[in-house]
């Protein structure tokens, strides 16, 4: 397996000696340069700042920034290689949960066999400011007399719960999915 080494950093200070460009002329090799080094670090800044994961959660579709390897399926050829899937996102408001039953609330995403979720998490509030992971697993039956299940189909986010979870009042999920 290899390991991607390629860590997003831009120096914080970039130092272009201007000082050789008193007096000369916009079409100087000196002012050229200085264009180029200009061009370049900015090159540099849209290539990490696309590669960031974009801090949006919203309700809507989003892409946010995360890049997938290749479709195995399309294996491209040297001089035009499959693309990486972009990932989209987004977030559904579930409400309240439910005591021993399954909550279904549809995601509106337009799901097609060519779709795959890559990440589904989410996050419970209850009214006394416990806050719980999605899924969740409960030991000792201090938080919720059962465990709490999370899944998703083409239409729906499903959160089963086994115990009462009615305090918790609000709950969110987090879709992140490609498009193969």
């Amino acid at each position: 397996m290899a390991i991607f080494t390629n860590a997003l950093f831009l120096p914080t200070t970039v130092t272009v000696d201007v000082s050789n460009l008193k007096g000369k002329a916009l079409d100087s090799p000196e002012f050229k340069e200085l264009i180029i080094r200009l061009y370049q670090q900015l090159n540099n800044m849209s290539i990490n700042i696309n590669y960031k994961d974009t801090g949006i959660y919203t309700t809507n579709q989003l892409y946010n920034g995360q890049s997938w390897f290749p479709n195995p399926a399309l294996t491209g050829s040297a001089d035009t290689p499959a693309p990486f899937r972009q990932v989209l996102r987004t977030v559904v408001n579930m409400g309240a949960l439910l005591d021993d039953d399954t909550l279904s609330v549809a995601h509106g995403i337009p799901i097609t066999s060519t779709y795959s979720f890559t990440r589904i998490y989410g996050a419970a509030t209850d009214q006394t400011g416990t806050y719980i992971p999605l899924p969740f697993v409960s030991v000792s039956g201090t938080i919720i007399a059962g465990n709490i299940e999370l899944y998703a189909d083409e239409t729906f986010v499903y959160v089963t719960t086994t115990g009462n979870g009615t305090n918790f009042t609000i709950c969110y999920v987090v879709l992140e999915y490609i498009a193969n």
